[in-house]
C-alpha cells in the first residue's frame, strides 16, 4: 500500500530521499476507539503519524482528575510521543484514541535518521514544539485567570453542533476540573438560560 501523508504540512515539500525513507520505514496501523496508545511515564519506542481520527493527550496524578493537554488530529504528529522517542525519556502524558484511528508508526532510530536526512522534516518537528507550547500556555492561562463558567461556555461554543452528546466527567477532564464542580457550574448556566441539560447531552442556547 503506498504511503499516504497528504494531510501533513510537510508532504508537498518533502525531499524525494526523505519520502523514500518514510515509505521504506513506516508501518501502517489502525486502532479502534478508546484504546491507550501509551501511558504517562512510558518510554516510547516509536512515533505516530496520525492520518485519520483523533487522539486525546492528558496528564493524571494518582487520585487526581485528569487534565487534557491537547487533541491530536489527522495530519499531525504527537510531540509528547516524539520527545519521548527521540530522547529516550518518560512520556509526560498518556494518549488515548478518541475515535478509530489510522496512521503510520516510525521507530525512534528512524525518526532520528529522518530528522538528520531532511531539513524540511526537521523544521516541521521544531514547529510542533512551538504550536504545542502555545497550546499549553493558553491552557495554563485559562486555568489560572478565567472563571470556570466562562471557560466552560467557550469550550461548548467550540462545538459545531448545538446538542452535544458528552458526559460531565468528560468535560471535567478537558477543563482540568472535577465532575462535581462541572455539574454544579452547568446547573448554574442552565439557570441563566445559557444551556439546557439532558441525560447524556447538553443543548447550547
Amino acid at each position: 500500500m503506498p504511503l499516504d501523508i497528504k494531510g501533513f504540512p510537510f508532504e508537498s515539500s518533502l525531499e524525494k530521499e526523505a519520502l523514500a525513507f518514510l515509505e521504506e520505514n513506516t508501518k501502517a496501523i489502525a486502532i479502534p476507539k478508546n484504546n491507550i496508545l501509551f501511558y504517562q511515564g512510558d518510554v516510547c519506542d516509536s512515533v505516530l503519524l496520525l492520518t485519520k481520527g483523533e487522539v486525546r493527550l492528558y496528564i493524571q496524578d494518582e487520585g487526581v482528575e485528569s487534565i487534557d493537554l491537547y487533541t491530536l488530529k489527522g495530519g499531525e504528529q504527537c510531540i509528547v510521543n516524539t520527545a519521548s522517542s527521540i530522547s529516550n525519556t518518560n512520556a509526560i502524558a498518556s494518549a488515548q484514541t478518541v475515535s478509530d484511528i489510522e496512521g503510520y508508526l516510525l521507530d525512534s532510530e528512524s525518526i532520528k535518521k529522518l530528522s538528520a536526512l531532511s531539513p524540511v522534516y526537521q523544521s516541521y518537528i521544531f514547529s510542533l514544539y512551538t504550536i504545542r507550547m502555545a497550546d499549553l500556555a493558553k491552557l495554563i492561562n485559562d486555568i489560572k485567570f478565567k472563571k470556570l463558567d466562562t471557560r466552560l461556555l467557550e469550550w461548548l461554543y467550540k462545538h459545531e453542533e448545538k446538542n452535544i452528546k458528552i458526559t460531565h466527567e468528560e468535560i471535567a477532564n478537558s477543563l482540568g476540573s472535577s465532575r462535581v464542580v462541572i455539574s454544579r457550574t452547568l446547573k448554574e448556566l442552565e439557570r441563566k438560560e445559557k444551556v439546557i441539560l439532558y441525560r447524556g447531552s447538553i443543548e447550547v442556547l
